[in-house]
């Protein structure tokens, strides 16, 4: 096919998706560039350009994997947008159908603060009522570990969170996480796996168009489907089973004496992260005052992930006049933490801890939740960790990731608390349950975080477990 025939057939796939677009702003958008793009009076560069901008929005779906949907907001079928955000809640209300025998789905829907979250959780719910389901409004815009936490507590069969994470200000995205009677054991309330996401992806390619999926009220009305916004309940249920994970060897004294300078990253994850913190006792947690607020713009930083260069330069600052002990810092949805701590050797005095040390810590706690037991001396540590966990058979995979510095309050309220542990033993980035039930103890990519499990809740919840969510 020439040229011609080429952008013909472009600008007939646009005013076709025009016509099926249900957000005016979008439209809108479209329709500038149709016009520049058809050439009425225009410069042939503008007509070049509108081409060109029209041939990238419409280059192809967005690819819906493990981590379901991310890209670039605006109009078209490569952006993050409305009619996109409906084709993939359609999609996932399907599969969840099919995976139940045609029973409703219960579906937690959470979003972040930035542009365009509220809205596409609203169209998700609209979707899942419209299908016949139970949708979960989060209320109001909260931390991922939320999202994923709710999905256990309130036994879901799936949790969708609108958030593009770390990613610049011009994108969103749009996580699922599986749940309820979907899965269960050990993957309920994780993210996505092969083969679910293929078989989501398939269910939204089969979308006919935006306007064939119910969502409207009255659609709703004959299938039963509801949605509700959840009270605070929720929140603070989260918040108390996160701030009882605190050890009960670090002493009241030391944790009310441990001085944490805390950053959102201009992030959903402020208030809540303060909130457990003092809860579990930190008393002196001091907020990043340029970055303590939800500002989907994150002015601050070039780019809103904690472990990118000069993303904690606020935050030390404030440490060094602060006289800190310690720095926290989360990516925007609050499931990415990054570690910085006092280091003399090093310039500016503080280092940030690697994601490898981090994930040493983490694999060290797991290990001593999987065989029930308070950490062993740094000599022992070792021989305690690998033996014990192989005789429980709790997980398999471990790997020695040599000596770390690890952040331990002095039990007696000393500060600046830095120990050597000597070659701790932790976990390969995937480790496989031998025992169903069993806590699975897992090494972390860098700045992943803890989410909290709700022991107790029910019947197969874990008790005193907890798992990474990225």
């Amino acid at each position: 096919m020439n040229a011609g025939g080429d952008h013909e057939a472009l600008l007939t796939q646009v005013r076709t998706w025009i016509e099926d677009d249900p957000d005016p702003a979008s439209v809108d958008e479209l329709r500038e560039l149709l016009a520049y793009a058809e050439g009425g009076g225009v410069e042939e560069s503008e007509r070049d350009a509108a081409l060109a901008g029209l041939a990238d929005r419409f280059s192809g779906p967005l690819t819906f994997g493990t981590a379901g949907l991310r890209g670039r907001l605006g109009a078209g079928p490569h952006r993050m947008n409305r009619a996109v955000v409906i084709r993939a809640a359609a999609g996932l209300a399907a599969f969840l159908r099919e995976s139940l025998r045609g029973a409703a789905p219960t579906v937690a829907i959470g979003y972040d603060a930035r542009y365009g979250s509220q809205a596409f959780a609203q169209d998700t719910a609209e979707v899942v009522a419209g299908a016949g389901g139970r949708a979960l409004l989060l209320p109001g815009a909260l931390p991922t570990p939320v999202l994923a936490f709710a999905v256990r507590y309130l036994r879901a069969d799936a949790g969708v969170m609108v958030t593009a994470s770390h990613n610049p200000p011009d994108d969103n995205g749009y996580k699922v996480y599986l749940g309820g009677r979907v899965v269960t054991g050990s993957g309920e309330g994780a993210q996505i796996v092969p083969p679910a996401d293929a078989e989501i992806a398939a269910h939204i390619a089969a979308v006919a168009s935006v306007a064939s999926v119910p969502r409207a009220a009255e659609d709703a009305e004959p299938t039963g489907g509801t949605i509700e916004v959840l009270g605070e309940d929720l929140t603070t249920a989260y918040l108390t089973r996160a701030a009882s994970l605190t050890g009960a060897e670090v002493s009241d004294r030391a944790r009310a004496g441990l001085r944490i300078v805390l950053t959102p990253m201009h992030g959903v994850g402020g208030a809540l992260a303060h909130e457990v913190l003092q809860t579990a006792g930190f008393g002196d947690v001091r907020l990043v005052r340029e970055q303590a607020d939800p500002d989907p713009d994150f002015p601050t930083v070039a780019f809103p992930n904690p472990e990118e260069p000069g993303a904690l330069d606020l935050a030390l600052a404030a440490a060094r006049a602060g006289d800190a002990d310690l720095v926290l810092a989360n990516d925007p949805d609050a499931d990415r933490c990054s570690v910085a701590v006092p280091d003399p050797g090093t310039e500016g005095g503080w280092r940030q801890l690697t994601g490898d040390e981090v994930g040493a810590l983490l694999g060290e706690q797991a290990a001593r939740l999987a065989v029930g037991g308070q950490a062993a001396g740094p000599h022992r540590r070792r021989e305690r960790g690998s033996r014990s966990l192989n005789r429980t058979g709790a997980v398999s995979g471990w790997c020695d990731l040599g000596p770390v510095a690890v952040l331990r309050p002095d039990p007696q309220g000393g500060r600046r608390p830095l120990s050597p542990v000597e070659r701790p033993v932790v976990p390969r980035w995937r480790v496989r349950a031998r025992r169903e039930g069993s806590p699975v103890a897992r090494a972390v990519p860098p700045g992943c975080s803890h989410v909290p499990t709700s022991p107790g809740a029910h019947a197969h919840s874990n008790a005193g477990s907890s798992r990474r969510r990225c």
